[in-house]
């Protein structure tokens, strides 16, 4: 049977407690320093504070460590390992093969550290990178997003032992990751170190060698991800981890988007039983149904899963859109309607194209039946407009409460003793147990002992447990026994079962002295020579235009090469590699 984990980001201890609590399997989060993310740091105590709350569940925490380091930097991360490693953190994602050898020698000295997870920052786009990884320690490997479902089988096929991850939700870099340098050759803040400018979220004019120009447009900007429909063909294709992008996102983000995947992926281990189990423990009760439509959004993309796709791109504006609620049926005075069945609230954000496709956007200050009055009447608006909604206020009010409850089933054994009574609870669906005894005389009862018993065993609010069955023999139900000692034998039953749970972690680094040894998977520094792409992307706007020939496109008019032009006159010139279906982009120096 496959183990399968739902992965979810954690900005801070509170989103990591709500993808716990509403059903991942795993989370990742960054430390204070050192992460692709520098905005989302997050300090030693709140990380293992998280670890603790997870381990619960046997639900795994992850931290990122996946920047390039500087020399200087070097003894400061070294101190950081240790600290992960004492807050028992089941993993680190790396970039940089420096810290991977900075966990070798924590090993050497006998120190027990957390396992390695290769960073899709370290660009694994085949079988032999993933394949090297392995050979150097690394025991998953996050994959690049660009890969298709028959590149990730190929993949697997060709190096079994190591645990692919793959992302399945969320924003899209359009370089390879790792493989970007634009925000660093552009503004000085490289992506490498966490500090990414979203240079690929600019608009940019398109020109060809003779200078016609094909629009003002956001060239460079993606949808993003959305591949709820399909994790089962992901799973087959050798997925093991199926990861949720947004570690900038609040906790609203985490708690929508981890529940529908939940859901989801629930539906195909029930359906495909015995073939597949989740990584961690216990069920989840929501207050709410999640609707990905509500959740921030450029508009979705299963990116190149099933290959390539002409319309992956949101060209028009980097924002989001939100969900499509109708078109506008009639303006009167300062109020219109909408054709359409959804429900609004004062509050809602709602946005518009207008005839120059520029988008704009505006809150409603008040409803009155199906009549909506704006704060302030937008310009371009007018009858027949497609309207979307990114900010809904209703459901927003909704995740502002408590959501989810998520609890593990246990199975009750009451049992009478030769000196007294026990209490044996395990975990429906593991080998994991635990065992309390109480001595206490055996008296006969004058009245049934039953339901007293089963009322007093099974009151395990404040705990993570919840009771799915309880077994009590008629020898013991037949014995009086006080409710007082009952209690002491379900605490104490209770607080040993919790303790090996949080026992029955984790995979360690392995270390041995035959792994791969230098570095040579580390990204070199950026040069100005123009020598190197800025960009190593698949999107490529010559297929988005229609021009690809290779793939039935038209035979283009217009002379290579295209040509981005920044709003302030900078110049990237794109080179189409036709061979490796691959855009670059260069700077013109």
């Amino acid at each position: 049977m496959r183990t399968i984990e739902l992965l979810a980001p954690a900005k801070n201890l509170e989103c990591g407690m709500a993808a716990i609590d509403h059903g991942a399997d795993a989370v990742y989060i960054g430390a204070v320093r050192y992460g692709a993310r520098a905005a989302a740091g997050n300090s030693i105590d709140d990380i293992t504070s998280l670890c603790q709350y997870a381990h619960r569940y046997q639900a795994k925490v992850y931290v990122t460590v996946n920047t390039l380091l500087r020399t200087d930097e070097h003894e400061d991360v070294r101190l950081l390992l240790r600290q992960l490693a004492d807050a028992q953190v089941d993993a680190i994602l790396v970039q940089d093969m420096a810290v991977r050898q900075m966990v070798r020698e924590w090993c050497e000295k006998g120190l027990k550290m957390p396992a390695l997870h290769a960073s899709t920052q370290t660009d694994n786009r085949d079988a032999d990178k993933v394949l090297r990884l392995a050979a150097m320690g690394f025991s998953r490997v996050v994959l690049a997003r660009e890969l298709s479902l028959d590149e990730i089988r190929h993949i697997h096929q060709q190096v079994p032992q190591v645990e692919l991850e793959a992302f399945v939700h969320g924003a899209l870099c359009v370089s390879y990751s790792g493989a970007c340098y634009a925000s660093e050759y552009c503004f000085q803040r490289s992506a490498n170190r966490g500090e990414c400018a979203q240079f690929c979220r600019l608009k940019f004019d398109l020109q060809d060698a003779d200078g016609q120009s094909f629009g003002e447009h956001y060239w460079l900007s993606l949808k993003d991800m959305c591949r709820i429909d399909d994790l089962e063909a992901m799973i087959d294709a050798g997925v093991v981890s199926l990861k949720i992008e947004g570690r900038l996102k609040d906790a609203d983000y985490v708690k929508n988007v981890v529940a529908a995947y939940n859901i989801r992926l629930n539906e195909i281990i029930r359906r495909r039983k015995g073939e597949f189990r989740r990584s961690s423990l216990g069920r989840v009760k929501y207050t709410f149904t999640p609707d990905l439509r509500k959740t921030f959004n450029r508009g979705y993309t299963d990116y190149f899963l099933h290959g390539r796709t002409p319309d992956i791109a949101s060209l028009d504006t980097p924002k989001a859109i939100g969900e499509y609620v109708g078109k506008v049926k009639e303006i009167r005075g300062q109020s219109f309607n909408v054709a359409g069945t959804a429900q609004f609230a004062n509050g809602d954000g709602l946005c518009f194209f207008d005839d120059l496709r520029q988008l704009t956007g505006f809150r409603i200050n008040r409803v009155e039946n199906n009549r909506l009055f704006p704060y302030k009447m937008p310009k371009g608006l007018k009858p027949g407009i497609a309207l979307y909604r990114n900010a809904d206020q209703a459901f927003s009010s909704l995740l502002a409460h408590d959501t989810a409850v998520r609890t593990i089933p246990v199975k009750m054994f009451f049992t009478a003793t030769n000196q007294g009574f026990a209490l044996d609870i395990a975990v429906v669906g593991t080998d994991c147990q635990a065992r309390a005894e109480i001595e206490f005389a055996h008296q006969s009862a004058q009245k049934p002992q039953h339901d007293n018993i089963v009322r007093q065993l099974t009151k395990l609010g404040g705990t993570v447990f919840e009771c799915a069955d309880i077994h009590i023999p008629d020898d013991a139900s037949a014995c009086f026994i006080p409710s007082s000692l009952l209690s002491d034998l379900r605490r104490t039953a209770i607080e040993r079962l919790a303790q090996k749970l949080q026992s029955k972690n984790s995979v360690h680094y392995e270390y041995s002295e035959s792994s791969v040894s230098g570095d040579p998977l580390i990204s070199s520094p950026l040069s100005d020579d123009g020598g190197r792409p800025l960009m190593q992307c698949r999107h490529c706007i010559r297929f988005a235009m229609g021009y690809c020939v290779r793939r039935g496109g038209k035979r283009p008019t217009w002379h290579e090469p295209l040509t981005l032009v920044m709003g302030d006159g900078r110049r990237f010139t794109l080179q189409f590699d036709c061979q490796h279906c691959q855009m670059n982009l260069y700077a013109q120096v």
